[in-house]
């Protein structure tokens, strides 16, 4: 299994995930945040085509999130999976493209990798993060969430690697010029993760399989690339785990875990 970011912040988010066995090939996107142009010119960078692209799976209907996501299925035939309170809030022309729901607690399969939809505490209708696998390795998928819940906790287990959002650091959210209320609801349970809680949750996950760390869904103007890494460093149990972090105009590029 590997996966790539196209990128990741409140500008746009899409991460990609592509598993082969023996001569087929499933590669996925979560989330599209991106116009079909920039999409497929970021797609590009990491030598895919759209067509590449078995599905797409969505975590919630705020813009950053789903904001290019039925535009570029219906170019590209691509299947969508998402909550129905997801396409219920989505508010965007669903004509010709396949529309396929998913639950908390249900496990799909897209071809040759299987998924697991969990619920998380955040602004939105039914917003669902995902722990992905491939019989091999585990992702698990933890971006756009307010709080800590032992749901969440339990369905990141035994992960061989984590994209785990960092939003923001809670003084530089406290300092900055943002209008209290935007600060209430960035820091608030429906809002997004501070360092501190990402680390929180990384502390809590079973880290006995974890390779690689992302911290992700930074904000531009909250945090720093070196407040997260820092975070997660000091959550993780063992030196043997990478940590990286994505950004939001490139994303990250492939990264590879290889077979169990």
């Amino acid at each position: 299994m590997k996966f790539a970011s196209l990128g990741s912040g409140s500008e746009g988010n899409a991460l990609l995930v592509s598993t082969a066995a023996e001569s087929s090939c499933t590669t996925i996107m979560v989330d599209c945040g991106f116009g079909i142009r920039e999409t497929e010119q970021r797609l590009a960078k990491l030598h895919l085509l759209p067509q590449q692209i078995d599905g797409i799976v969505v975590t919630h209907e705020h813009q950053d999130h789903i904001g290019g996501v039925f535009k570029f299925a219906q170019k590209h035939r691509i299947p969508v999976w998402l909550s129905f309170g997801t396409f219920q809030a989505s508010r965007q022309t669903h004509a010709n493209v396949r529309i396929n729901f998913c639950r908390d607690g249900e496990a799909f399969s897209i071809k040759g990798l299987e998924l697991h939809p969990f619920t998380v505490p955040h602004d939105a209708r039914e917003p669902l993060q995902y722990a992905i696998s491939d019989n091999c390795n585990r992702l698990g998928v933890l971006t756009d969430i307010g709080q800590s819940t032992s749901h969440v906790v339990d369905s990141l287990g035994t992960c061989d690697a984590l994209v785990l959002e960092c939003n923001h650091d809670r003084q530089m959210l406290a300092k900055s010029s943002y209008p209290h209320s935007l600060k209430q609801r960035i820091g608030g349970l429906y809002g997004h993760l501070s360092n501190q809680v990402s680390a929180e949750i990384l502390e809590a996950v079973d880290q006995s399989k974890l390779k690689k760390v992302i911290a992700a869904h930074l904000s531009r103007q909250n945090n720093s690339a070196d407040l997260a890494y820092a975070a997660m460093a000091g959550a993780l149990e063992s030196d043997n785990a990478e940590i990286s972090v994505a950004c939001q105009d490139n994303g990250f590029d492939w990264i590879n875990l290889g077979k169990a």
